[in-house]
């Protein structure tokens, strides 16, 4: 098994640790960081389980290496809420009911994070194509929608 030292920064704390070149970052956030909200989905970048924040980019972290977050900012559902306070977007995934079973309401979030962060104001066509890359298995994606026109609208 060859490994490799990494550093980074997840949810704004320094990290450094050994990892199999193999791995991928899904797997260091869940098991061995215990970052678990990240949620193991399809397990080949399709369905946005697993999105987090590289450098303020969202990537499906099942297809990522870990060892390829070396010297990156990363943030994960559990880094988007400040102070114990829900992140806009989570607030408004909950006032909008976009939210069911709630196993693909991290990567949803992240995704919204990420739009809103950009500064870009987004048409309805837009955000569709911008949350294309996350499935949900229980809502009609209105209600995400509707949340994700809150957040951006909020933004501006």
């Amino acid at each position: 098994m060859k490994t490799k030292k990494i550093t980074c920064t997840i949810n704004g704390k320094a990290v450094a640790l050994e990892v199999d070149v193999r791995e991928s970052l899904l797997e260091v956030l869940r098991h061995r960081l215990h970052l678990t909200g990240t949620k193991k989905g399809c397990g080949v970048g399709e369905c946005g389980a697993c999105t987090v924040l590289i450098n303020g980019e969202t990537i499906d972290s099942c297809i990522y290496l870990a060892v390829w977050a070396d010297g990156k900012e990363i943030r994960t559902i559990e880094g988007a809420s400040k102070e114990g306070n829900l992140s806009a977007p989570q607030q408004a995934m909950l006032d909008e009911g976009a939210v069911q079973c709630g196993f693909c309401t991290p990567g949803f979030v992240m995704t919204i994070t990420s739009m809103a962060e950009s500064g870009k104001e987004f048409t309805k066509e837009e955000i569709k194509q911008e949350l294309a890359g996350n499935m949900c298995r229980c809502t009609g994606y209105q209600n995400i929608i509707r949340a994700a026109e809150k957040v951006l609208k909020q933004n501006r």
